[in-house]
């Protein structure tokens, strides 16, 4: 049996792991960059609001933070910051979400976002 170029990239690269899940360990390294204005230990805000729990959460829904405009109304359009939105917004805050405060001009790697992802969704919310 012949098998052609496409068949057999298909069959190498499946087109189910277009994003590779990231390594926890490697993406608690990487959330130093974010300790700066997050917390991830505790319920606490700093200079941005804590992300404990943050995949599945609604945007800009954390109580006891002020959000810019811009989050508030993403958050109010329904916006939950599942694993693709986390990635696009870890990539370019303001392309994501234009208008929002976040000082943060975004990650370059992308082995990096999907390791930081795979370190936030082992952080449960507050209880």
């Amino acid at each position: 049996m012949k098998l052609n170029c496409l068949t057999a990239f298909l069959f190498l690269f499946p087109l189910s792991a277009v994003h590779a899940d990231g390594d926890a360990a490697s993406g608690e390294r990487a959330f130093s960059k974010c300790s700066a204005c997050h917390s991830i230990e505790n319920p606490r805000t700093r200079m941005g609001p804590h992300l404990m729990g943050v995949v599945g959460r609604p945007a800009g829904s954390v109580a006891d933070y002020k959000y810019s405009q811009a989050m508030k109304d993403a958050g109010s359009t329904g916006m939950i910051w599942n694993e693709d939105n986390l990635r696009a917004f870890l990539s370019s805050p303001k392309k994501k979400v234009p208008g929002t405060s976040m000082r943060f001009f975004g990650l370059w790697s992308e082995s990096e976002i999907n390791d930081l992802i795979a370190y936030m969704k082992t952080v449960e919310a507050p209880k």
